[in-house]
């Protein structure tokens, strides 16, 4: 066996610990819209703060949205408390400009900026990382296929149950097929595909911490589709209730059940991944019984059971869906205080319809124009060299 000299059990002790506690922090920028925050989002941000150990995420103005993209679905108050509630950001830096800069990135001291490999354009068709891509200040995490808040918006646009369809269930009409094929993205970059969920993500999500044995373990349940603020405020303050808040999940078919029409909007694996992106929540529940039982709450030592002050529907043989944790006592009603609402979401969509039709338009095309040119550039470059 080897022997290491006493200079060298110095340098592998003290010196090595002061190396540690002198190492400098790596700060990371992110910037966007962060318009109707969802796992897309969440993913791009958790793979950002990988690359260091602080990240800054600058969220861009309504104003400058609409100068550069077309208007937003939330307002910048709404976005700034969304991108807060996720677990890997440190801080928000709120009006953050919409074209990224050496001088923003400069005065918040933050090493370089994280984008994933798409392109997003400012009002001229130019790539608004053009400065901290020049400077050798960017780098790139992989986009997160099958999502965007332009298709999200689509499948409000079209209220139809093709987004979550499955054989032998719903199937779409000839007009909303057509209707279809006009309204969802086909851009290049952020045209979408279907979203595969995959284990592996579900980790890299989860928070994979067990309970201790003295925390008090809060449990609520719901669809939590199109994750927003209601659905943040009500997890916040069911967090504050208890150490340990698990989110049950009910599938598809479930909410469909109880919320009619097209319901949900997002479909069980991508609301799981939005929800575990809360900064608040412990443990998700995917596919969890609509009515909660008593094996349930023994099964994870349920402490106490909440719902938000919506509507609380029957279960499908009429029986209230909280009879066991009420004869319990331990079953409350929490007012998060927000009057959010996904149906307020989708009133929202359609309510602007025009708008956000011609944004997408718009969108699509500036897109398709600067991946040709890319394109042509790139088959100049070979064939130069």
């Amino acid at each position: 066996m080897e022997r290491c000299s006493v200079g060298e059990k110095r340098k592998g002790s003290a010196l090595d610990m002061n190396e540690k506690k002198t190492k400098r922090v790596i700060r990371v920028w992110c910037d966007g819209c962060y318009d109707m925050v969802h796992f897309g989002h969440a993913n791009q941000l958790r793979q950002a703060k990988a690359m260091g150990d602080y990240l800054v995420v600058g969220v861009h103005t309504d104003e400058e949205i609409t100068k550069h993209k077309g208007p937003p679905v939330f307002t910048e108050q709404e976005r700034y408390k969304m991108v807060r509630g996720i677990k890997w950001v440190d801080e928000v830096v709120e009006g953050a400009p919409y074209i990224t800069t050496i001088e923003t990135l400069n005065k918040y001291n933050c090493d370089f900026c994280v984008h994933g490999d798409d392109i997003t354009l400012d009002a001229t068709g130019e790539d608004t990382y053009r400065y901290v891509k020049a400077a050798g200040r960017y780098k790139e995490c992989q986009r997160t296929a099958g999502i965007s808040t332009t298709d999200l918006v689509g499948r409000m646009l079209l209220l139809t149950k093709q987004h979550h369809n499955r054989d032998g269930e719903y199937k779409p009409n000839k007009k909303e097929v057509d209707i279809s094929r006009d309204s969802t993205t086909h851009s290049p970059w952020t045209g979408i595909s279907q979203f595969l969920p995959t284990t592996q993500k579900i980790i890299q999500f989860a928070e994979g911490k067990e309970p201790k044995p003295n925390d008090k373990i809060i449990y609520v349940a719901g669809a939590f589709d199109l994750f927003h603020i209601g659905h943040l405020d009500f997890l916040e303050k069911a967090k504050e209730k208890g150490d340990y808040l698990i989110v049950g999940l009910h599938t598809d078919p479930v909410v469909n059940c109880y919320r009619g029409s097209n319901y949900p909007i997002m479909n069980l694996h991508e609301r799981v991944l939005s929800v575990l992106a809360c900064k608040y929540v412990n443990e998700v529940v995917i596919g969890a019984p609509y009515s909660v039982t008593s094996d349930l709450m023994n099964h994870f030592k349920v402490d106490y059971v909440f719902h938000g002050s919506t509507p609380i529907p029957p279960d499908v043989d009429g029986s209230d869906p909280y009879a066991e944790p009420k004869k319990l006592g331990k079953f409350s009603i929490l007012d998060s205080g927000s009057d959010m609402t996904t149906q307020k979401i989708v009133e929202r969509i359609i309510e602007h319809r025009l708008d956000f039709e011609n944004r997408n338009e718009a969108k699509e095309k500036k897109e398709i124009a600067a991946f040709e040119a890319l394109m042509r550039k790139k088959k100049i470059e070979n064939n130069c060299a």
